[in-house]
């Protein structure tokens, strides 16, 4: 027996694959973190296809965090002004039931809401599905997948008829052109971007063009760096289809027997011509040429995005706008060529699969859909009607909703809205006037366990067996290595204990979590994301699988991986519309939902670093990390500190219609003029006044619904005063 267990990296959405193995082994040193604590042995998994035994930064320190400030019993406390004070998990499940049911009875069930997370695995956010939208029957489940990739889904489904990446991590080192756009994979995706760096390198031919208003060490390494204004994506994407029009690189053929809606996008094209798009982008015509050169001439032409694509006013015409370039051109279901979105968690894909955004149900199915709604209802044995055909409420309506009065109980769980959500003193005065807030988490303390009425300890990454759906569809059972410590708890676990306590026993009669993924696997049969095919026994034997995978007849599946089709959606040039054809999406740029003026004249992106994620709930426990970042910073350009007097360090208090913060500059020429950046991932707990989402609005695409994170109008203001970091050596828990 192997002393290693496989599991994934919970971080991003590359999915890397780990083994990790006890601190003490026999005939080896116990192995120790930088303080003297015992702590698990973390290396890359080699036989992992995604990562191939890389790991970053974050994945290599892991398990130091595994153990610093959890959270190990159940609180709660009647008021936000009390103590918590610890209680047995029946007195907590008991005052949850008689809230829900209290809520139910007085406001109705839409007054119920629960907001999740990519942390999460697929059968905790099944098990969440089934409680909420089945057996409560209230749409309110919201993940944060809805300020991450909800523009993708949307841009996908309108597209092409159904959510799913049709690419594949093979591509990177089988494409001509890679076409970077509103991603820093290097920094965010990093493995990811070592397999296409390593790749470039070596095949010079092959071009790399990154689309960003900072020169990122993404951008550093690309043939073509196009700074963009914030918020002209759609300007550069028409502008270079114009010059594949004009200079012929189209696919007719493939057009018209494959696409729908070509001529209303021709004549929106028609509007952009070289010295339009360029000079709205802020780029020379020289450079907007050999962009759309690139594209032209390569065989097999890969676009990567992520938030800074997605996170945006115009996340879904942004999207659409991208895969419009790769139906003209026929750069679609083959090898190297494609639309991939790059997901931000490492289960983000597994929500959208289970139906884990507030307009979604597992397999792909629309809560609007009639059949969708029947065939789910006829599956979990429940009563026609039962399921919602009204979408619940999104992250940002449940914020509104507490303002309102309408939302009468909040469940978060693995996440931390208090530092994530946009516009963050409104949220934060929202949380205030919550009637009752239950918070599941493995941490504490974090930001949002202030706002909570009830802490529940969860399980986390390795204590409890599930599976993940990484960025290109693999799916992969991560084992469980240790038990979780003292009355954790698994999420799905956590969820159907509810469920059997508010009289739907029947639904929840789950003995383990490959009995929750069995259901689940099932549900999606004939679905596009068809998983039917997998469960943890055949995952365990013939390791991480693409979907689609489905059910081979009555005989059991070999253990071996599909034909190589399964890697990649839409090799037949078939597409899951009513007619098979992929949809042109035909969109002029509106531009940025708040743009600079006069008294705001800056505009503020957002972004992570190397080795932080989100909002440091683990990462921020961890010493290496926190040295390699250990303050947060403005990003602004020598032309714009000079007019400023802003010194290199000199704190600068950024202003929005919104709130303020105070950073000490970074003045460097890696940022547009005209445009600052400032990381994400502070937040109150961790430095003073430094929260970049106390800047951003809430502004959002109208179609998937997803706000514009990625830009806000800001004026800046140079003060003297020392910004300094909170001491990050936080007591640990009793809790």
């Amino acid at each position: 027996m192997s002393e290693f267990t496989k599991t994934l990296c919970p971080y991003c959405g590359v999915g890397c694959g780990l083994e990790v193995s006890p601190p003490a082994q026999l005939n080896k040193a116990t192995n120790r973190d930088s303080q003297g604590n015992p702590t698990w042995r973390v290396r890359g998994d080699k036989s992992h296809p995604s990562s191939q035994g890389m790991v970053c930064v974050k994945g290599a320190t892991i398990a130091e965090s595994l153990d610093k400030n959890r959270l190990h019993y159940p609180m709660v406390r009647e008021s936000l002004d009390q103590e918590f004070r610890q209680v047995s998990w029946d007195e907590a499940f008991d005052l949850i039931t008689n809230r829900i049911q209290t809520v139910r009875f007085t406001q109705g069930t839409e007054a119920i809401c629960m907001y999740g997370s990519g942390q999460f695995q697929t059968e905790d956010y099944y098990t969440a599905q089934k409680l909420l939208k089945g057996c409560l029957g209230t749409n309110n489940f919201d993940a944060n997948s809805r300020l991450c990739m909800s523009s993708a889904v949307a841009g996908y489904i309108q597209s092409f008829g159904a959510d799913g990446p049709p690419c594949c991590y093979e591509d990177l080192e089988l494409t001509d052109c890679a076409f970077l756009i509103g991603t820093n994979t290097a920094e965010c995706h990093p493995i990811i971007f070592n397999r296409l760096e390593k790749y470039h390198r070596k095949n010079r031919k092959m071009k790399m063009v990154v689309v960003d208003p900072r020169r990122t060490p993404t951008a550093e390494a690309a043939d073509l760096h196009l700074a963009i204004r914030p918020g002209t994506d759609i300007d550069l994407l028409n502008g270079i289809a114009h010059l594949l029009m004009r200079w012929n690189y189209i696919d007719t053929m493939f057009i018209d027997d494959c696409t729908s809606n070509f001529s209303a996008y021709a004549e929106v094209i028609r509007h952009y011509p070289p010295e339009v798009a360029a000079r709205q982008c802020g780029i020379s015509i020289e450079d907007l040429e050999t962009a759309a050169r690139y594209w032209g001439q390569s065989q097999r032409v890969l676009s990567l995005w992520s938030m800074g694509v997605n996170q945006s006013s115009e996340g879904t015409a942004k999207v659409r706008t991208i895969i419009n370039l790769h139906l003209m051109t026929g750069q679609i279901g083959k090898p190297g060529a494609g639309p991939f979105s790059l997901t931000g968690q490492p289960n983000a894909m597994g929500g959208r699969e289970t139906g884990g955004l507030s307009h979604l149900l597992p397999g792909y199915r629309l809560v609007k859909n009639d059949q969708h709604r029947a065939e789910v209802e006829d599956f979990w044995r429940l009563k026609r009607g039962q399921i919602s055909p009204t979408p619940g409420l999104t992250a940002w309506d449940m914020i509104t909703g507490l303002e309102t009065g309408d939302v009468g109980l909040l469940w978060i769980a693995a996440t931390n809205p208090a530092v994530s959500m946009p516009d963050l003193e409104r949220t934060k005065k929202a949380l205030l006037r919550s009637p009752f807030t239950i918070y599941q988490d493995a941490y504490y303390p974090t930001e949002t366990a202030a706002y909570a009425h009830v802490l529940l300890p969860a399980a986390q990454w390795g204590e409890k067996t599930g599976v993940m759906t990484n960025s290109e569809r693999r799916v992969t059972l991560c084992q469980a290595f240790r038990q979780p410590p003292r009355e954790a708890k698994a999420d799905w676990e956590i969820f159907a204990e509810v469920g059997r306590r508010l009289g739907f026993g029947d639904k929840f009669n789950f003995a383990n979590s490959a009995e929750v993924y069995a259901e689940f696997a099932q549900l999606t049969q004939n679905r596009p994301c068809d998983m039917s095919g997998l469960s943890h026994e055949k995952l365990q034997k013939q390791g991480p699988t693409h979907w689609p995978h489905p059910k081979v007849g009555s005989n059991e599946f070999p253990y071996s991986p599909l034909p190589n089709a399964s890697k990649r959606l839409y090799t037949d040039l078939r597409f899951h519309t009513p007619d098979g054809r992929a949809r042109f999406g035909a969109y002029y740029s509106k531009g940025l939902a708040e743009p600079p003026d006069p008294d705001y004249p800056f505009v503020l992106t957002t972004g992570r670093l190397y080795g932080h994620w989100h909002t440091q709930t683990r990462t921020g426990r961890i010493e290496k990390i926190r040295s390699m970042h250990p303050e947060p910073f403005i990003e602004i350009h020598p032309r714009d500190a000079a007019r400023l007097g802003i010194t290199d360090n000199q704190v600068i208090e950024v202003r929005s219609r919104r709130g303020q913060a105070h950073f000490p500059a970074k003045v460097t020429k890696a940022i547009a003029p005209g445009t600052v950046f400032v990381p994400m991932h502070w937040g109150a707990l961790w430095a003073n006044d430094a929260e970049a989402n106390a800047l951003t609005h809430p502004e959002s695409c109208p179609d998937s619904l997803q706000p514009e994170l990625k830009a806000c109008a800001v004026q800046l203001v140079p003060i003297s005063i020392e910004v300094t970091s909170k001491n990050y050596q936080l007591q640990s828990s009793q809790w």
